[in-house]
């Protein structure tokens, strides 16, 4: 199997593993195995039913998705790749230890909502990683029809790092929030008799809900200036779906309250968010990959494969 497809059945093991402990969360499975790490309640395969069968489920996705990525890794290193191929697998690798640990750490400490939180960061940032190994992977065809100037090009980038930055602090203070049963300290618009808030669950909420609203802004004015300012198809194909999806789960998350916080419909929001961020995380790789081949292209090197330190990961 190539280092391509290989990368792409990892990034989708590893979003449906966000997803479903979304679903363990959200039917409170998270101790369906018992406080007890690797095994469950006593037993490598224990009787599936009820909250043990989901918890169980969530390990298995896990274990497969850990053991597909030990092999990921083992065959980019041997691969002769780049300083920067090379920094990636080894921080993915690295991530995946970190994961393994966190999740030891929340079946012992019994779900500790901080611990919860990390853990869904660094898997948002394992995904990104795995994103990247197949962006980079394979002999592609790069060819793009604009070329902006650097100076355009850095701006591209700084802001969807920003963006980026956004969509994990919105994703830490969705799951401290989900976790700490906040979900309703809010309704859709005000807090409670006020419209503004006054406890610390309704503080959590409205400034997840902000955080929401701002990234849900500049996505919105990221798709505007690609194509007032002519980004180029590629770009501006990227950041419409991004705008799609963002009001999408701005819409889901007033069902959300609307429903009381019904479990599909949290998961649902769950799914969203963690499919935007990917996909922002896939654009931000586009522009970087745009902004090269124009800097190559203006100095009559020809196209480098994403930097003079990266060849192809196959």
């Amino acid at each position: 199997m190539t280092i391509r497809r290989l990368s792409f059945i990892c990034i989708v093991l590893t979003y449906l593993l966000i997803v479903f402990g979304g679903y363990v969360a959200s039917s409170e499975s998270g101790m369906g195995c018992g406080p007890e790490w690797p095994l469950c309640n006593g037993k490598v395969i224990p009787t599936l039913q009820g909250e043990t069968l989901i918890e169980f489920m969530h390990r298995v996705i896990g274990a497969v998705l850990g053991g597909l990525s030990i092999i990921l890794f083992f065959k980019l290193m041997r691969e002769k790749n780049g300083y920067t191929a090379r920094f990636i697998s080894v921080m993915m690798i690295g991530l995946l230890i970190i994961q393994v640990l966190l999740g030891a750490v929340v079946v012992v400490l019994d779900l500790p909502s901080i611990i919860i939180t990390i853990h869904l960061l660094v898997a948002a940032v394992f995904l990104a990683c795995l994103i990247w190994i197949w962006r980079n992977s394979g002999d592609k065809e790069r060819v793009y029809s604009v070329f902006l100037k650097a100076v355009e090009h850095k701006r591209i980038t700084m802001h969807i790092n920003i963006l980026i930055f956004l969509l994990l602090l919105t994703l830490a203070f969705g799951a401290y929030i989900k976790h700490e049963t906040y979900g309703l300290a809010c309704g859709w618009l005000g807090c409670r008799q006020s419209f503004l808030p006054s406890t610390t669950p309704e503080w959590l909420q409205t400034i997840h809900r902000g955080l929401a609203v701002m990234t849900a802004v500049y996505i919105l004015l990221l798709t505007y200036w690609a194509f007032v300012r002519k980004w180029g198809r590629g770009l501006q194909r990227r950041f419409l779906l991004c705008s799609l999806f963002v009001i999408l789960q701005l819409v889901i998350g007033v069902v959300v309250i609307e429903t009381l916080v019904a479990i599909p419909w949290a998961v649902f929001h769950l799914a969203i968010g963690t499919a935007l961020f990917a996909f922002v995380s896939e654009a931000r790789l586009y522009a970087g990959d745009r902004m090269l081949q124009s800097i190559a292209s203006s100095t009559s090197v020809g196209y480098w494969h994403g930097g003079q330190d990266r060849t192809s990961l196959d």
